[in-house]
C-alpha cells in the first residue's frame, strides 16, 4: 500500500521504535495515532511530529476500547495497527518476583492481545481489510539467561500472532511481525541494565521504523509474515 494512505495507530509511540515509526511514517503523508500512559509525553511527541495523541494503558481493557474508536472517529476508520507497547524486567528466575512477571505480561501479551481484538473488530466491521504489526525481539525465539519475565512474553506474542494471522486473512487483514535484536531506545534504562546511548554500531529505532515501512509498502495481494533485523557489525 501507499504510506500516505496509512492511518495507523501506534501503541507506545512516544518514545523509541513507536516514535520513530510515528516519525518516518507522517513523513510520507500518513494519518498517525500514537498512545501512551504518560498524558504528557504522549501529548509532546504528537504535537513535534503532527500526530494524534491518545493517553492509555494497553492493559486496561476500557482504556483500549476507548482509544480504538477515538482514532476511528478522528480518521474516519484506521486500517494499520504497530502493536509496539512493551516493556522489559530482567533477572534470574530465583529473584524474580511474581508481581514482577506479571507486570511485563499484562503490557507484553494481554495488551497485545486487547489492542490487536479491538483493531481487528474495527477493521473486520469497516471491510476494507488492514494491517497488525506486531513489534517482538529476537528473544522470542530463543531464551537467554535473565529473562524469564521478557523471553515468555516475546515467545506468547509469536504464538498470538500466527494464530491471528490463520484467523484473518480471510477478512483481508495482514497480520506481521518484526523482531528487534538490541535497539538503542530508552528501554534498556526503564528495564534497568546499562547501555550506551551513543553507539554507531547498534541498531536505532529508525532501522526498525525502516522495516515496518517496508513491509506496509508492499501490494495487498502479498505480505511479510515475519522479519528480524540485526545489527551489522555491534560493538560494546
Amino acid at each position: 500500500m501507499k504510506l500516505s494512505e496509512v492511518k495507523a495507530l501506534i501503541t507506545g509511540g512516544s518514545v523509541g521504535i513507536g516514535l520513530a515509526t510515528a516519525r518516518r511514517l507522517t513523513a510520507a503523508g500518513a494519518k498517525i495515532a500514537i498512545c501512551g500512559r504518560n498524558e504528557a509525553a504522549v501529548e509532546k511527541a504528537a504535537k513535534e511530529i503532527g500526530a494524534f495523541a491518545v493517553r492509555a494503558d494497553v492493559g486496561d481493557e476500557s482504556d483500549v476500547r476507548n482509544m480504538v474508536k477515538q482514532v476511528g472517529d478522528e480518521f474516519g476508520g484506521f486500517n494499520t495497527l504497530v502493536n509496539n507497547a512493551g516493556m522489559g524486567k530482567f533477572g534470574p528466575l530465583v529473584d524474580l518476583e511474581l508481581a514482577e512477571f506479571q507486570e511485563v505480561m499484562r503490557t507484553n501479551v494481554f495488551g497485545a492481545m486487547l489492542v490487536a481484538r479491538e483493531s481487528a473488530k474495527h477493521f473486520i466491521e469497516r471491510g476494507e481489510g488492514g494491517n497488525i504489526i506486531n513489534i517482538s525481539s529476537t528473544a522470542g525465539g530463543a531464551g537467554f539467561a535473565g529473562g524469564t519475565a521478557y523471553v515468555a512474553s516475546k515467545f506468547a506474542l509469536g504464538g498470538m500472532t500466527q494464530c491471528w494471522r490463520a484467523e484473518l486473512r480471510k477478512s483481508d487483514i495482514r497480520v506481521m511481525q518484526v523482531n528487534p535484536s538490541e535497539v538503542l531506545t530508552e528501554f534498556a534504562e526503564r528495564a534497568g541494565y546499562g547501555q550506551k546511548a551513543a553507539n554507531p554500531t547498534k541498531l536505532r529505532g529508525e532501522e526498525i521504523a525502516h522495516a515496518i515501512t517496508s513491509v506496509l509498502e508492499m501490494d495487498g495481494r502479498g505480505f511479510t509474515t515475519e522479519l528480524t533485523v540485526f545489527a551489522t557489525n555491534p560493538q560494546d
